[in-house]
């Protein structure tokens, strides 16, 4: 089974955690001001992926480790996109199928990975069609997702990123996994 690393970026200092509240100024992005950041603050790291002919990002830091893709072991009246569950060096791990849940083609190939994540406490594996690169983007260049009404749940999107002329979609990992819809993390933990 290969096994890649994600890269790690320093999580915050304690004295920066406890930083107090501050008002945003009016030279911060609408997603650097909602994250209490500037717009010339260093930006964000993500991991990018496809599923289907779209590319999405997920905040590194949740991200563990990337697998080739093995089949996990299946779960009797599990839904769809609930793939199974794997053994983690001893630790069992529900696998979510992220293609099937937004509704794209699920073939396995070779470049088919599953992103083994830390969310809430809790590993999750989600399998996508390949895995892109980490892309550290400046809070400037990720705008907010569009209002779409009740046509279209973005609930679980941070926001889009247009990236050397494609657009990079930003899940809520967290949001996503502790919806009523997956229910595999509960959203009041952590």
């Amino acid at each position: 089974m290969d096994t890649l690393t994600a890269p790690r970026t320093n999580a915050p200092t304690p004295a920066a955690a406890a930083a107090p509240a501050r008002t945003p100024s009016r030279n911060e992005s609408s997603y650097g001001a909602a994250h209490g950041q500037t717009a010339n603050a260093p930006g964000r790291e993500y991991l990018s992926f496809c599923l289907g002919q779209e590319e999405y990002g997920i905040d590194i830091l949740k991200v563990q480790e990337i697998r080739s893709y093995e089949a996990p072991t299946r779960i009797a009246n599990a839904p769809s996109f609930l793939k199974g569950v794997i053994n983690l060096r001893g630790v069992i791990v529900p696998v979510i199928d992220l293609r099937v849940k937004f509704g794209c083609e699920a073939e396995i190939t070779a470049i088919t990975a599953v992103v083994v994540l830390s969310v809430k406490g809790r590993i999750v594996g989600a399998v996508v069609d390949s895995v892109s690169d980490v892309l550290e983007l400046p809070h400037a260049l990720v705008k907010p997702a569009p209002e779409m009404g009740t046509l279209v749940d973005t609930s679980h999107l941070m926001g889009i990123a247009n990236v050397n002329e494609r657009m990079l979609i930003l899940l809520d990992i967290e949001s996503l996994m502790s919806s009523s819809e997956l229910g595999l993390i509960d959203a009041a933990s952590h």
